[in-house]
């Protein structure tokens, strides 16, 4: 079966002045996929989302979104819907009266009002609907402005920072919400500087830095790429967790402060099979293993490394 594409770019560039924001990025995201942009501050990811967006074109390559090629225009193509910088909302309405104010704005008529009420329980602000905008926690205004997104029913999905001031059970609301648009078909791509939303969310994710891409590709291909990562290793015998680790090829003790103290904490540098020999060595001798886990995820690790060495070069 043929790969449907949501966004197929290639060899785009944009400048501002003497500034290069993106620099021959090359980016490709399927329907029904949640895909990641990674980079940091000054890396291009929001000058790539306004181009998904229609709020600015690139100066050179090639850019397809849902199948057609995107102009020199500044408009959103049809079925493309999404915020940047936080969603715009007028602060003297309410929530139902912001989202009729855009249905009304995008000439939606009918087909966009009806569908008021259905976006505002989607995103979890049906007992605010009618509470004044200008009230809302900034978490409440990223809902909001994510059902102002959802009213058009869009088949690509932009956000920058969708989980920006939401709290653990928001945030688990959001989640649910963008899984679920994926499972039907849609395509997100998301911005964020929170590793753990990605990790939680993405498929794939895009790493930029300087305006280029260092990585794009599965999270799993991103993984199997790390470096040896840091773990905390926690045992029912830290000091026999710490003679079998002190023994075990491709291992490395970092921190053993934890069990001089006894709190049977270790901290160990490894890849993956070193690691896995470990564990098992822990479980022939009987050392039960109650946490294990890495001190950085390894999007993070992988961010990190990514980017110094762009900014090195």
């Amino acid at each position: 079966m043929e790969t449907l594409h949501a966004v197929r770019a290639g060899g785009i560039t944009k400048c501002f002045g003497d500034v290069v924001a993106l620099d021959a990025v090359d980016l490709e995201v399927t329907q029904g996929q949640i895909h990641g942009l990674v980079g940091p501050n000054g890396a291009g990811k929001t000058t790539l989302l306004g181009l998904l967006l229609g709020l600015a074109v690139a100066d050179s390559g090639r850019l397809e979104i849902l199948g057609r090629q995107v102009g020199r225009a500044f408009a959103a193509p049809d079925g493309v819907a999404g915020f940047v910088d936080g969603p715009g909302l007028y602060p003297s309405l309410t929530a139902r009266q912001n989202l009729a104010a855009l249905a009304a704005l995008r000439g939606g008529g009918e087909a966009h009002t009806s569908g008021i009420d259905d976006v505002l329980d989607q995103v979890g602000l049906t007992d605010v609907a009618d509470d004044k905008a200008r009230g809302f926690s900034l978490g409440m205004r990223q809902r909001l402005g994510l059902a102002a997104a959802l009213l058009t029913r869009p088949r690509l999905l932009v956000l920058d920072e969708p989980s920006n001031g939401l709290d653990p059970a928001g945030k688990r609301h959001v989640h649910r919400v963008l899984s679920g648009l994926a499972a039907d078909g849609t395509a997100v791509v998301l911005s964020s500087h929170r590793m753990d939303d990605l990790e939680a969310l993405c498929s794939e994710v895009t790493i930029l830095a300087t305006g280029r891409v260092v990585f794009s590709g599965p999270l799993s291909k991103l993984a199997a790429e790390s470096r040896e990562l840091d773990y905390r290793l926690r045992t029912s015998d830290a000091p026999a967790a710490h003679r079998l680790a002190a023994e075990t090829t491709g291992v490395r003790i970092v921190d053993d402060s934890g069990v001089r103290q006894d709190t049977e904490m270790l901290v160990v540098r490894a890849l993956t099979p070193a690691l896995d020999e470990l564990v098992a060595g822990l479980v022939r001798s009987g050392i039960a293993v109650r946490e294990l886990a890495p001190v950085v995820s390894p999007l993070e690790a992988a961010f990190l490394a990514l980017t110094d060495q762009e900014a090195g070069r």
